[in-house]
C-alpha cells in the first residue's frame, strides 16, 4: 500500500457552467478521478442545465462523471440586470454549498460571469481558488474583467502560455504560485482519439466529407456593439461565400450570455433556410466539436476556440469582430470587423492555398505537454503544503 493512501485526501470542488469549460476540463477530471490525494466534487451549474442551450449535462452523465451538486442559475432572463441578479444568486447558492460542503479547494476555469460568482463565493466562504486561464485579454468581451477579478481572488494559477503567466505576475500574484502549464485545448486536440469524415457525417446526420466550415459566434458583451447586426453580416458572407465556393458550413450556437438566444433564432432561420448546405448544434460535444475542427476547411466565429486552439492544427481561422481582441492571434488566424464584405474577403483568403500552407506552418505557443497531469501533480503537491489557503500577500516584484 502506498504512503498516499495513509493520507487523508483533499476534496476538490470543480465548477462547471458550460460545453466549452466542461470539454477542456474533462481530462483534468479524469486524472483527478484516479488520485489517491484528492477527490473531485464536480458542480454542475449555468448553460449545462438549461434546455435552451442543450441540456449539456447529459454529455457529463454519458461520460460517467460523478456530479456532487447541480445548482441552476439562469432564472432571471437576459440583459445586464439580469446578469447582475444572476451573478447575485449564483453566490448566494455556491457560498450554501461551500459552507456546507466544506471543500479544500475549489477550481475554476476562464472567465464568465458564473465562475466569476463562484469563485467570489468560494472566498466567502473561506476556500481557497484555483485558476486555470489567468492571464489572457478579451478586451470585446465582459469577460476581460471577470478573468482579472478571479485572478486576485485565486491563490493558485495555471496560465496556458508564457505571456499569460508574467501578465499574472504583473497583476501582483507570487511567481512560486503562477504555473505555466500550456492549454487544455491543445492538449486535447494533440491526444483526442477523433472521428474521420464518414464518422462525423453519421454521428451528425449531415455530410461533411466535402469542404466545410465549423462557425461559432457569441455576442459581444463589451463595447456597444449590436450582436444581431453582426450575425446578420457573418451570415450573410456566409451565404455569398457558399454560391462562390460551395463550401458548406456547420455551426454550433451561441453560449448564455446576453443576446446568445436571439443570434441562435437567427441560426435556426437561416440554418432552414440553407439545409442543403448548412446544419446547427446547440452543442456538438468535445469529440465531435474537435474532430470537426481538425476536419474543417476553415474556423470562423469569434469563440476563443478559434484563436486558442486552432494553431495546433493549423486550420485557416477568421477571427470576427472584437470579442478575442488582446489575446495572441497566430499565423493561422486572419481577423476582420464584423462586417459583411470584410467577413467575406477573409473567409475567401482563408480558403486559398497560399494561406493555407501558411495556417499549417503555425506553431501553437499553447503547447504545454501533458497539461492536465501537470495541473493534477501540482495539485497533489500544493492543497498539501503548509499555509495553503493563507492570506495573500501583493507581490511587487523583486
Amino acid at each position: 500500500m502506498s504512503g498516499a493512501a495513509f493520507m487523508e485526501k483533499k476534496t476538490l470542488a470543480v465548477v462547471t457552467g458550460t460545453r466549452a469549460e466542461y470539454g477542456l476540463l474533462r481530462p483534468v477530471l479524469e486524472k483527478l478521478l484516479r488520485s489517491e490525494k484528492i477527490t473531485p466534487a464536480l458542480i454542475v451549474t449555468g448553460a449545462h442545465l438549461e434546455e435552451a442551450y442543450g441540456n449539456t449535462v447529459s454529455e457529463i452523465e454519458r461520460d460517467g462523471m460523478p456530479i456532487a451538486a447541480r445548482i441552476p442559475i439562469l432564472k432571471f432572463g437576459q440583459g445586464r440586470e439580469a446578469t447582475a441578479d444572476t451573478v447575485a444568486y449564483t453566490i448566494r447558492e455556491f457560498t450554501r454549498w461551500f459552507l456546507q460542503a466544506k471543500p479544500d479547494a475549489a477550481l475554476v476555469l476562464g472567465d464568465r460571469y458564473e465562475i466569476f460568482a463562484a469563485a467570489q463565493a468560494a472566498a466567502y466562504a473561506g476556500v481557497p481558488v484555483v485558476h486555470i486561464s489567468g492571464g489572457d485579454v478579451t478586451l470585446g468581451a465582459a469577460d476581460d474583467w471577470y478573468r482579472h477579478c478571479i485572478t486576485k481572488i485565486a491563490h493558485l494559477h495555471f496560465p496556458s502560455c508564457e505571456e499569460y503567466a508574467r501578465r499574472v505576475i504583473r497583476m501582483g500574484e507570487a511567481p512560486k504560485t503562477v504555473f505555466n502549464v500550456g492549454g487544455l485545448g491543445d492538449e486535447n486536440l494533440r491526444t483526442m482519439p477523433k472521428m474521420n469524415a464518414q464518422e462525423l457525417s453519421e454521428s451528425l446526420g449531415f455530410d461533411l466529407t466535402r469542404p466545410f466550415g465549423l462557425v461559432t459566434f457569441h455576442p459581444e458583451t463589451a463595447g456597444g456593439k449590436d450582436p444581431k447586426a453582426q450575425m446578420e453580416a457573418l451570415l450573410k458572407a456566409m451565404s455569398a461565400v457558399t454560391e462562390k465556393t460551395g463550401l458548406r458550413w456547420l455551426i454550433t450556437k451561441s453560449n448564455a450570455d446576453a443576446g446568445g438566444l436571439d443570434l441562435n433564432r437567427m441560426i435556426d432561420e437561416w440554418a432552414g433556410a440553407n439545409r442543403d448546405t448548412a446544419a446547427a448544434y446547440t452543442s456538438l460535444g468535445v469529440v465531435r466539436y474537435l474532430s470537426a475542427m481538425s476536419l474543417a476547411a476553415l474556423v470562423a466565429g469569434n469563440s476563443s476556440s478559434g484563436v486558442v486552439e486552432t494553431p495546433t492544427m493549423g486550420v485557416p481561422t477568421v477571427n470576427i469582430g472584437d470579442r478575442q481582441k488582446g489575446r495572441i492571434l497566430c499565423q493561422n488566424v486572419i481577423g476582420c470587423p464584423a462586417d459583411k464584405a470584410q467577413i467575406q474577403a477573409a473567409l475567401e483568403k482563408a480558403l486559398e492555398p497560399e494561406f493555407v500552407l501558411q495556417a499549417r506552418r503555425t506553431v501553437s505557443p499553447y503547447n504545454g505537454g501533458e497539461t492536465s497531469r501537470r495541473i493534477v501533480d501540482i495539485l497533489e503537491e500544493k492543497l498539501f503544503c503548509t499555509g495553503f489557503g493563507s492570506p495573500k500577500e501583493f507581490y511587487d516584484g523583486e
